[in-house]
């Protein structure tokens, strides 16, 4: 039989998943009668954990609240958390890289051996390349709009625009976004009666918040590809709407990320909307993908682009002679 600290601790491990435990359930886990049980559910409650017991069915639940139990997690858990750990203390979000530090080395020191290996192993090996690092937004302002946008009120915040400057703005928030190391607020802009983005890292919210509204339907339901197709459609000259004759799920291996929007239609066809340079950059991309398609949405020249790329390839297969050995 356990000890009583340890049999509090595979307790506490018990009610941290998300049910609810019957007494018969935990006393037959820990192998105790359910007067044994009593007791050490009253220990946790005296330590400050707050342990629910329903009526009738003798119930019980972890509540929220209290004190933060100790993290028990399984060898996976624990590098998870320890890699996210490190991506958080390298990260967009500013304020959280010295919190995320201490409890990385926090965790790392109870790690066992073998997973600590695994993690520095991870961390020593990878190199971070790519673009400039991401623009660093405050904890503060996530955590202000994420409550705005789950309590359905109004947000008005000090907004600077590259192109228009500074105003002040008023909206009804949908969603927070992450894309490509930046922060995005999608919201409703009551000044302007329609749908925007704005770069988080731009805005400075203020207080307090406005009236609640209610939730309008974003176009598509889709946070994230609503932003990335506005996105789209402010960074490139030359944007194009396919119609895929293939399925999204068949397709998604040949897209590159930010390389568009998948949209799916049925099991036979899916739609591609995507930015370039130029036409020709467009028919590249277009045709990378190895499917059949179907312009939909097509600027002026990408035909063109086309057909002078199927001449392109044609062209170079009359010309090319068969080798001896076939």
């Amino acid at each position: 039989m356990l000890d009583t600290a340890g049999r509090l601790l595979k307790l506490l491990s018990l009610l941290q998943t998300p049910r609810e435990w019957s007494g018969a359930e935990l006393a037959e886990r820990l192998g105790v009668s359910r007067r044994t049980l009593r007791r050490d559910v009253q220990r946790l409650r005296d330590l400050g954990y707050p342990v629910h017991a329903t009526q009738g069915a003798a119930g019980y639940r972890l509540g929220p609240g209290g004190k933060l139990p100790p993290l028990l997690l399984d060898d996976e858990e624990a590098v998870a958390v320890a890699i996210s750990l490190r991506t958080g203390a390298d990260g967009s979000v500013l304020g959280i890289e010295e919190s995320a530090l201490r409890a990385l080395t926090k965790l790392e020191q109870v790690l066992p051996s073998r997973l600590r290996h695994r993690v520095t192993t991870l961390h020593t090996a990878t190199v971070r390349a790519g673009a400039a690092p991401a623009p660093k937004v405050s904890a503060d302002t996530l955590l202000v709009i994420a409550e705005a946008c789950r309590r359905h009120e109004r947000l008005r915040f000090d907004y600077t625009s590259p192109r228009l400057g500074p105003s002040v703005r008023t909206v009804e928030p949908h969603s927070l976004v992450s894309f490509d190391r930046h922060w995005y607020l999608v919201a409703w802009d009551t000044d302007r009666d329609g749908w925007r983005t704005f770069r988080v890292d731009r805005l400075v919210p203020r207080t307090p918040a406005g009236p609640r509204f209610t939730p309008r339907a974003l176009p598509g339901d889709d946070a994230a590809a609503y932003l990335a197709r506005r996105l789209s459609a402010q960074t490139w000259p030359f944007q194009a709407t396919v119609t895929l004759h293939e399925s999204a799920a068949s397709v998604a291996d040949r897209l590159w990320p930010g390389m568009g929007v998948v949209e799916p239609v049925d099991d036979d066809r899916c739609v591609l909307h995507l930015g370039a340079d130029s036409c020709r950059d467009l028919a590249w991309m277009i045709t990378s993908v190895d499917t059949d398609f179907t312009l939909t949405d097509a600027p002026p020249g990408l035909a063109e682009a086309l057909r002078a790329q199927a001449t392109r390839c044609l062209d170079a297969v009359a010309r090319t002679r068969t080798p001896p050995w076939v």
